[in-house]
């Protein structure tokens, strides 16, 4: 088989950041596909992508499809032939639908019955005519946020396109996009590469760019700015080398360059955060703390896009630029703390939440009451969690977060702080926003996780009792990670909480009509979330299931039903007991008498009855203090001594006897048994089959 190298560049202006390798990844999905399609068969698809060009080189691409014969089968041959032995309506649109002659049709035996066939002998794509094709539908995929027109071309695209290159081996495949043709030139750095690079196949790329100075590679153009960025702190530094904005400045540049610059001492009596933010978000600076005490230092590394001839005048201006950002955030700090936190609370009413919930301030309330209550169920100091909650918001209206909104819950309790708040409550203030995201730390006190949890439930219940969901593709108030954060508070907690009765409490504090529903579908939306939650710690989605199928809605319980029965679940001895107590599920649904009242041991005929009901007596005995100390692990070992008799009762009794009142005694027997186990989990849940 022939094989060449496929090779397709798109070059642009200046492409968005952080949208460029989703783009490189959607063109060669778009490509890769198209020549699967097309049974053109290849060894590798590789990616490279910079600021201004998306690429994709597939390896090894087969120059012709194979041929290909098969035989379609019509209609019967009854309904392909008339009563003269002519073809019929049907044989011909069957014919002509195959791309056959009608006299090419055959005959052949299908499960008894003639049928007419048509022998279909299909030549293989040849790539060349179909690789042109299959680019232009590949980039027309291309997910862009917003598109654009230049020139006079009717066509659009996230940035205006410069040129293309469309190499199959040697040679360049006819490919017009955009108003232009596709060729051998691509271009390099834009400052350090003034002419066309003109390429003679596609193994020449990342050679010729690069002595163009452009490293084609992302991953490699990553781990460079990583080193050179990390190579400018001191051995008592350290570089806060955060994934994000080391995937933002990767994508901002084609040939990295670090530089380190400095800016005022004076500047750090602003919150360490609010300068990290200015540096970050609007400069893409990397920031430095000093290793031992974590203290922010008052230097940046930035990642130029050029090699300087003047690096001293590069960096002169980039602390020129910043100098301005940090003066701003200096002067929103000072003038906020001319005004106390808790002065700002009445303005919150002009600040919308929801328009049918209400105002941030009326949120506020919610999440005091709220915050209240869980703070004694789960021993948090009221007094603190209430003014914490009455505080928590305050800030939104500062000029600082205002203009840094991502300094919301930091800044407060900055300035909970300056007005003389205790510790405890500026650290409820900060941390309520915790987690902000999977993976994030969780509150480190119960007053702050009081609060957290007070916030997120109002949302849910609030946004669920207007009938706004989330959507598959919209979730404007972050309902999914919410869920999440409530799921890692409450098992995290380490004390029971009732959810139910927490939800039924947010619910009644909204002043809107809520739906009376919203508490059950918050409860199972949270619910639906722990599949995947538990998921991800690789315990089994039918364990999940078993333990939330017999009720309950306090999450650390929950949490030490799912570990016990995780473990169990592993064992030989659950998956006998799982399959007995689905074969008794089924039984006792198809039974019509009742099962709940205890059996009559006068009318057991067998040793296998006696020895099961035995044997049920004296587990529930122990069961019961087993349960009541949350001790699921002893009450999983309990069960498994039912193995035993559970499987004799079934070798040896006939459930469906003749006489009546055995049958019924029979069938109590199994109700007695389904009940102690559903104490714990619905354990026929995880027999293989289970729904």
């Amino acid at each position: 088989m022939t094989t060449r190298h496929l090779f397709f560049e798109l070059g642009t202006e200046e492409l968005p950041a952080g949208e460029i390798v989703s783009m490189a990844e959607a063109l060669q999905s778009g490509i890769v596909s198209g020549l699967t399609e097309q049974k053109l068969p290849f060894s590798e698809a590789t990616t490279f992508c910079t600021p201004r060009r998306l690429a994709v080189w597939v390896k090894d691409v087969a120059t012709k499809a194979p041929d290909e014969e098969r035989d379609v089968v019509g209609p019967p041959l009854s309904a392909a032939r008339d009563e003269q032995g002519g073809w019929t309506k049907a044989a011909e649109g069957f014919a002509r639908k195959q791309g056959i002659d009608v006299d090419a049709l055959t005959v052949r035996e299908e499960q008894g019955v003639e049928r007419v066939t048509a022998h279909i002998a299909q030549d293989g794509a040849n790539a060349t005519d179909v690789i042109p094709t299959i680019v232009a539908g590949a980039v027309a995929s291309i997910p862009v946020s917003k598109r654009m027109r230049w020139g006079r071309s009717r066509e659009e695209f996230l940035r205006p396109v410069q040129w293309l290159v469309l190499l199959f081996g040697e040679d360049v495949l006819p490919l017009e996009l955009f108003g232009m043709r596709a060729g051998r030139e691509t271009r390099g750095h834009r400052f350090h590469s003034s002419t066309p690079i003109s390429l003679t196949c596609p193994t020449q790329y990342e050679d010729a760019l690069r002595e163009a100075r452009v490293i084609v590679d992302v991953a490699e153009r990553k781990k460079l700015v990583a080193e050179q960025v990390t190579a400018l702190a001191a051995s008592n530094e350290t570089v806060a080398l955060s994934e994000d904005l080391l995937n933002e400045v990767t994508g901002l540049v084609e040939w990295p360059v670090a530089l380190r610059g400095s800016f005022d001492p004076a500047f750090l009596a602003v919150p360490a955060q609010a300068l990290i933010s200015a540096m970050k978000t609007h400069q893409k600076y990397f920031h430095i703390n000093d290793t031992a005490s974590g203290e922010l230092l008052p230097s940046f590394i930035t990642v130029a896009n050029i090699i300087s001839s003047d690096a001293a005048k590069v960096i002169a201006g980039n602390e020129r630029v910043i100098r301005p950002r940090l003066a701003d955030a200096a002067f929103f700090f000072a003038n906020d703390k001319t005004i106390r936190l808790a002065s700002r609370m009445e303005r919150l009413a002009g600040v919308v939440f929801q328009n049918k919930l209400g105002s941030v301030l009326d949120k506020t309330h919610r999440i005091e009451s709220l915050a209240e209550t869980l703070a004694q169920m789960i021993g948090a100091d009221t007094a603190t969690t209430t003014r914490a909650a009455s505080l928590a918001k305050c800030d939104l209206v500062s000029e600082m977060v205002l203009e840094f909104p991502e300094l919301q819950g930091v800044a407060g309790a900055d300035y909970a702080l300056h007005d003389g708040e205790p510790e405890a409550i500026a650290l409820a203030i900060r941390e309520h926003y915790c987690p902000r995201y999977a993976g994030d730390d969780l509150p480190t006190s119960e007053e702050a996780t009081a609060v957290a949890l007070a916030d997120r439930i109002d949302t849910l219940i609030g946004i669920f009792g207007i009938g706004e969901p989330p959507t598959g593709s919209k979730d404007p108030f972050a309902l999914r990670r919410a869920s999440l954060a409530v799921i890692r508070m409450l098992v995290s907690l380490d004390k029971p909480v009732p959810l139910r009765e927490v939800l039924q409490h947010a619910h009644s504090l909204h002043a809107a009509a809520l739906s009376p529903t919203s508490v059950d579908e918050v409860l199972n939306y949270i619910f639906e979330r722990l599949d995947s939650w538990y998921g991800d710690q690789s315990i089994p989605v039918d364990v999940v299931r078993a333990v939330l199928a017999v009720g309950g809605s306090d999450l650390f319980d929950i949490n030490l039903r799912i570990e016990a029965l995780s473990a169990f679940s592993e064992t030989e001895t659950a998956k006998h007991l799982a399959a007995a107590n689905k074969r008794v599920a089924n039984i006792l649904a198809k039974a019509e008498e009742g099962e709940n009242t205890p059996p009559d041991q006068s009318l057991f005929t067998e040793q296998a009855e006696r020895a099961l009901f035995d044997r049920v007596s004296s587990v529930s005995s122990a069961l019961e203090p087993l349960l009541e100390a949350r001790d699921y692990r002893a009450a999983l070992n309990e069960l498994a001594s039912l193995r035993v008799p559970v499987d004799d009762f079934f070798e040896a009794v006939m459930v469906n006897a003749e006489d009546p009142r055995v049958r019924r005694n029979r069938l109590q027997i199994l109700g007695t048994l389904r009940s102690l186990f559903t104490q714990l989990a619905d354990m026929a849940m995880l027999s293989p089959g289970a729904e």
